[in-house]
């Protein structure tokens, strides 16, 4: 079979598994977040945290509520960092350094799962497991519990009330994630990824050196790393080390399940809204851009025309030869248009053009479909501001999903836009202005630059993904990183929250001859024009600079 068979066999693979997924998943995922009834187990946690779980909260306390969580999060992580030498299964490691502690806590508390580290000669195993795995669970139902309350906003009528941020939390840890992530890590188990306790084995190299190898809870771990779009990884070759990514096999389960949630959660919001039809249009607007995406990375790396890519028959400089450009290339496409930033290959050594619509990815604020619960609530924001742009066209006051769109919304959408791009472009602009920083860029030139604005862009959009070629296990990079990760989860979600409570406020407007339909085609293509004008161009001449000048070149 032929590599572009094959690439086209994965994403049909990949696609009807989605599709397959989609009703399923995204009714249950409703259910779970509509029922009034609580588990035993879940009573028991609730005892045990003070909390009433039949107590909704108003908007400030649900924000503030998350706030406290992350933040005891982010100190625990640290602390946990800071004494590992002490504990069980350290494997002998010391404690890590504290301006690396704190770029990691903030790193996995914020479902980025930026690693300036090696993590198989880093972090010991209970470290892994106990601290950095049990925040790939939390920091993801973090992100459902927001856009949850969003939907209830849009739902409830004439109330201060979102919900229960504790009672979220758990459903989504306890009933979503965790019985998925346990399946899949069985699967991955099965398909020859490692699930152990090992220390370190000496083995000789073919060159006939000598080299430790790390064991461990790998695939556990690597399945809620993908299910909860965190990124990361066990080992410092990610999900291009065989010990996470075995073969083609678990390399299509891992994409699958980067996916799965963020694609179903449409239906979802369609389901707690009572109209699929919204839900079809939000997922077609990101499978649009997701199977575009996808479809332009294996082109560019496909078609490369270097003499070493047309020996190999593409760009295989960086890829792993079991999986291939197009397994690659959907991967990349998926991890960045997510916010996981799992990688099975280099993406510093993708052409100009392919890395640049990696790069393009993030900067859309990976709402295509995004990570687990961040992706809907960003695209349901640039609906929001669709449908005020359309307002403005035929001087009508503008209405989305039966609520109005007025002065206190917009101006929360517009900050919850504003923020990231403001983080990473001043933050890009510093680091390049900054002599001692600039000494961190491997590659001179439009490549160095464009390495450092993919550092911050991913940072800054909870991606976690990197070019490579710029060293960044600095104090300077790891505290500035670790700042910038924390505003751009934190900042925008609190405005969210924020537009959920207007919304929950108001009464809902009865659809009338001037309302746009939300649903049809036209709305879609507005929805897609608003993301990439809107959002993508804001970014246009740092790309000009950076990936499209080396392209050019």
């Amino acid at each position: 079979m032929s590599a572009a068979a094959a690439g086209w066999l994965q994403a049909g693979l990949l696609v009807l598994a989605l599709v397959v997924s989609y009703r399923p998943l995204g009714d249950y995922m409703a259910y779970t977040f509509t029922t009034d009834k609580h588990l035993r187990g879940e009573r028991g946690l609730y005892r045990l945290m003070g909390v009433d779980p039949d107590a909704d909260q108003q908007w400030p306390v649900y924000a503030r509520s998350v706030l406290a969580f992350s933040a005891v999060s982010v100190l625990f992580l640290y602390l946990f960092q800071r004494v590992q030498n002490h504990l069980l299964l350290s494997l002998g490691f010391g404690p890590v350094t504290p301006d690396q502690s704190f770029n990691t806590a903030a790193s996995f508390v914020t479902n980025t799962n930026w690693q300036s580290y090696s993590g198989e000669s880093t972090m010991g195993h209970l470290v892994q497991m106990a601290g950095l795995a049990v925040q790939n669970f939390v920091s993801a139902a973090v992100g459902i519990a927001v856009v949850v309350a969003l939907i209830r906003g849009f739902v409830r009528s004439r109330t201060d009330r979102l919900g229960n941020f504790w009672v979220d939390l758990t459903r989504g840890s306890l009933r979503i994630l965790l019985p998925i992530a346990f399946v899949f890590a069985l699967v991955l188990v099965a398909g020859g990824v490692v699930q152990n306790f090992s220390s370190a084995h000496d083995v000789t190299t073919l060159a006939g050196a000598q080299q430790g190898i790390v064991g461990g809870p790998v695939a556990s771990q690597e399945a809620i790393k993908e299910l909860g779009t965190n990124g990361g990884g066990f080992y410092n070759a990610n999900s291009a080390h065989p010990f996470e990514n075995s073969n083609p096999f678990t390399n299509l389960v891992e994409i699958y399940l980067l996916l799965v949630i963020a694609f179903a959660l449409p239906r979802t919001l369609g389901k707690m809204l009572g109209d699929h039809r919204q839900g079809y249009a939000v997922a077609g607007v990101m499978a649009a851009i997701w199977a575009v995406s996808a479809g332009a990375i294996s082109f560019f790396e496909s078609g490369a025309r270097s003499a070493a890519a047309l020996a190999a028959g593409g760009a295989m400089e960086g890829k792993e030869v079991r999986f291939g450009i197009p397994a690659s290339a959907l991967f990349a496409s998926s991890t960045t248009l997510t916010s996981t930033g799992a990688v099975n290959a280099a993406h510093d050594s993708l052409t100009p053009f392919g890395g640049g619509i990696a790069l393009f990815n993030m900067m859309l604020g990976e709402v295509a479909p995004g990570g687990t619960g961040s992706g809907l609530y960003g695209i349901l924001v640039l609906a929001v501001v669709t449908v005020f742009v359309a307002g403005l066209m035929v001087g009508r006051t503008p209405e989305y999903l039966k609520k109005k769109i007025q002065a206190r919304e917009i101006k929360l959408a517009s900050l919850y836009i504003l923020t990231t791009p403001t983080l990473v472009l001043v933050g890009t602009g510093v680091a390049i202005a900054l002599a001692g920083e600039r000494a961190s860029i491997a590659n001179p030139g439009a490549h160095g630059l464009s390495e450092v604005l993919y550092a911050f862009t991913s940072t800054g959009n909870n991606n976690g993904s990197a070019f490579g070629g710029l060293s960044v296990n600095t104090v300077w990079y790891n505290s500035v990183f670790g700042v910038v990760m924390l505003l751009s989860r934190f900042v925008p979600l609190i405005f969210v929250v924020a537009l959920a409570g207007s919304f929950a406020q108001q009464k809902p407007i009865p659809a009338s001859a001037g309302t746009l339909p939300t649903h049809r085609p036209l709305f879609m293509m507005m929805l897609l024009g608003v993301i990439l004008i809107v959002v993508g161009l804001t970014y246009f001449p740092a790309l000009a600079l950076g990936p499209l000048a080396e392209g050019l070149s």
